[in-house]
């Protein structure tokens, strides 16, 4: 019967390419017969109630109750990594009910093992956050974990229960990925997880869960879901909340028999389901986002990383042809900005853009050139870059403003003594801004960072599906890392993260290999065979995916946030280090344009001592941030952030650790600090140095697979790279420094 829906499905996908392409009328008449069969099939087999191998265990230490692993979609391409598992608070479950009668049979007084059966859900009892925030079994926030770190595929693990306590409704889910291969029906191994693979994984994942919502199979509320992951994860974390129903998607999750999107027979998409004979609108979408480092997005990352290093004069690039090509790719991100006639309400930001002493004007953001002007930077300077200094001057100045909630910090004298327990209980929120400034601190030896390396045993096991887990449960400030003496990943763990399949150059390189291949952009005999091989590429995504798609520009989620046909969330968040490696900041810059000015409560974070996928710090939580948000958008219950505990013993460490940014920062006042574009570039570089602009990728190509395949080397997708290789004038100054 299931290779039969699935040869069904098949059918049913070339219907569609036939429909589209107008070539007959026979094909669509056939296809309305098809979906009401997928629809019932898929509704009837991916209803939890109906799953008999549904299996529930019990947590006693964490009051929470996990599935196991079950498919979240009717037609999985990969199952291993195509399934959803969810954790729910013990508060919201009576019991498991094991043969079907509705009453419980297994309770947590009772639990001894695993036991198959269905939820019993308690839809009066309450469970208090830590912050203050109550929540039932309806009202309940879900919580997304989106994996693909590196881009790459995640297998299917359970949930985690670190949310339990919180209220909050866990899900895991598995996705494909870069470099994945399937079999198909006559043995023969095909390529797949090109993008949008990861993605419409998740989204089908969350289907699954608000379908199940819905029919009273599981606790939460479906209005409030919640993405986030970290690295790539985040990536998708933001491009799942930035791509929120929009129809561009429908195509790939109906291949792999999502729940509530159909294909109807005038070409159009159904994305009802129904509940007890009705039709019910059912949403792949998100409510909120907290994104720690999202990469992406990747289109204009080149550029913007490139202009990020290029504006700082003191950066050494590593090759005569890398700086004149950043030269090239800074003057291609300018005209770009330029381009997209960007503007931000001061309000909205909460800056003076203008200098006008108020906050009520619309701002024109733009870049402009004058090398004789501003020499320090370049000669770049302009509005967009004095939003891009704000931000990094009021994140700066937030980090100084929460100092009394660090914890187990060692402070030193100027002459670099330890402080006495004395001493440091009596520094004042001043005397510990000015320590910070100075580098007279060493963080907690139990401080956790939340970069490749610095996970948790959970995370890593999980390909990343617990990134923002481990971001929230950190003990509370940074790593080591994030002093911006960025620590080098091993290989070992590199390889454990992003998978066998990875294999780079390196920053001092500056490129990258697919697997088995001694190929990189390197080593080309000659610019121009890059050249060509670059073009060719691009032409071969420009031509289409099999449903006419030019996959970068799925992922590129500029292309939505405001668009038609996207639902916006109504918040997010993006967290990214100041320091960050793996992606420039006004990547994130622009994300947060864009939301605001499409009615999209956004913030983001550049977290000061912050690397890749930063801790959370100083007292804040994403558990905070979405009872704060919840607060302000549902319950209308505020809830502020915990009074500091005053620290009153110094640390153990035996000397400062700390990054003495006094030459960068004026701090006479550390209430109201400043600093010049051309020191917070100085800064931001200083730990930034591993991507190297100007070849393939903008991280070590751990990106490119997604847009590429295993028997080819990363493919280039470079659209704006492309264009300055291809340009006559530029290429016969590159072709010399080659």
């Amino acid at each position: 019967m299931n290779k039969l829906k699935k040869l069904l499905s098949l059918a049913l996908a070339l219907a569609m390419v036939l429909s589209l392409c107008g070539l007959t009328a026979f094909a669509a008449e056939e296809d309305s017969t098809a979906v009401a069969s997928d629809k019932e099939y898929i509704e009837e087999t991916l209803n939890l109630a109906n799953n008999e191998d549904q299996e529930w265990s019990y947590t006693a230490s964490a009051d929470a109750w996990v599935l196991s692993v079950v498919s979240a979609v009717a037609y999985p391409e990969l199952p291993n990594q195509q399934g959803v598992s969810v954790c729910v608070p013990g508060a919201y479950v009576t019991g498991i009910d094991t043969d079907g009668d509705g009453e419980a049979d297994v309770t947590a007084e009772t639990y001894e093992s695993a036991v198959k059966g269905s939820l019993v859900i308690d839809y009066e009892a309450e469970v208090t956050s830590s912050n203050g925030q109550v929540y039932t079994a309806a009202t309940a926030p879900i919580i997304l974990n989106t994996g693909a770190a590196g881009y790459g595929s995640s297998n299917n693990s359970k949930a985690s229960t670190t949310y339990a306590s919180e209220g909050y409704i866990n899900v895991a889910c598995g996705n494909r990925g870069k470099q994945d291969t399937a079999t198909d029906e006559d043995g023969n191994t095909y390529y797949t997880g090109d993008a949008p693979s990861c993605l419409v994984d998740q989204k089908n994942a969350a289907r699954y869960v608000k379908y199940n919502i819905l029919l009273g199979n599981l606790p939460g509320n479906v209005d409030l879901l919640v993405s986030t992951g970290g690295s790539g994860g985040a990536a998708h974390a933001t491009m799942f909340a930035a791509t929120s129903n929009n129809p561009d998607f429908y195509d790939y999750e109906i291949e792999a028999g999502a729940v509530g999107v159909y294909l109807n027979e005038d070409g159009t998409y159904s994305t009802t389901v129904t509940i007890d004979g009705e039709e019910v609108e059912l949403s792949d979408g998100a409510w909120g986002c907290v994104a720690y480092s999202a990469i992406t997005s990747l289109y204009e990352g080149d550029m913007a990383q490139a202009f990020e290093y290029y504006m700082d004069t003191t950066y050494d690039f590593n090759t005569d042809f890398q700086a004149q090509l950043a030269e090239y790719l800074s003057a291609a991100y300018m005209e770009y900005i330029n381009d997209q006639n960007l503007t931000v309400e001061e309000s909205a930001v909460g800056f003076d853009l203008d200098g006008d002493g108020e906050l009520n004007s619309t701002i024109a953001l733009t870049i402009e050139y004058d090398l004789e002007a501003y020499p320090e930077t370049n000669g770049y300077y302009g509005t967009y870059l004095d939003l891009y200094l704000a931000e990094f001057t009021e994140n700066l100045q937030w980090y100084l403003d929460n100092l009394d909630y660090a914890s187990g910090w060692t402070w030193f004298d100027e002459d670099g003594n330890a402080l006495s327990d004395e001493e440091v209980a009596a520094m004042t929120s001043e005397d510990k801004a000015v320590a910070f400034i100075e580098g007279r601190y060493a963080k907690s030896s139990s401080s956790s960072g939340g970069g490749p390396g610095g996970a948790s045993g959970e995370m890593m096991t999980s390909g990343m599906n617990g990134a923002a887990d481990f971001a929230d449960s950190a003990s509370g400030e940074a790593s080591g890392e994030a002093s911006g003496e960025a620590s080098a990943e091993s290989e070992d763990t590199a390889l454990e993260l992003y998978g066998d399949d990875i294999r780079s150059g390196g920053p001092d390189a500056g490129s990258t290999a697919a697997a088995g291949s001694g190929s990189n952009s390197s080593n080309y005999s000659t610019f121009e065979e890059m050249a060509e091989a670059y073009a060719a590429d691009i032409a071969e995504i420009e031509a289409g995916d099999k449903y006419g798609n030019n996959i970068v520009s799925l992922y590129n989620p500029l292309n939505y946030i405001g668009a038609d046909g996207t639902d916006d969330p109504t918040w997010t968040r993006i967290v990214m280090g100041a320091v960050e490696g793996d992606m420039p900041m006004m990547t994130s810059l622009n994300l947060e344009i864009a939301w605001l000015n499409a009615g999209t409560d956004a913030v983001i974070e550049w977290q000061w001592d912050g690397g890749h996928v930063p801790s959370e710090v100083l007292g804040s939580s994403i558990s905070l941030y979405i009872d704060q948000m919840y607060g302000e958008y549902v319950s209308g219950i505020e809830i502020e952030k915990a009074e500091a505990e005053t620290q009153t013993t110094n640390g153990t460490a035996e000397s400062a650790t700390g990054k003495d940014l006094s030459d960068w920062v004026d701090y006479e006042d550390v209430t109201q600090v400043s600093f010049s574009l051309a020191d917070v570039l100085a800064y931001r570089n200083s730990g930034a140095s591993k991507a190297v602009p100007g070849f393939d990728v903008i991280d070590y190509g751990q990106e490119d697979y997604v847009f590429g395949n295993t028997e080819t080397d990363a493919r280039h997708w470079d659209a704006f790279v492309n264009e300055i290789f291809q340009n006559a004038e530029y290429a016969a100054v590159l072709s010399e420094l080659f």
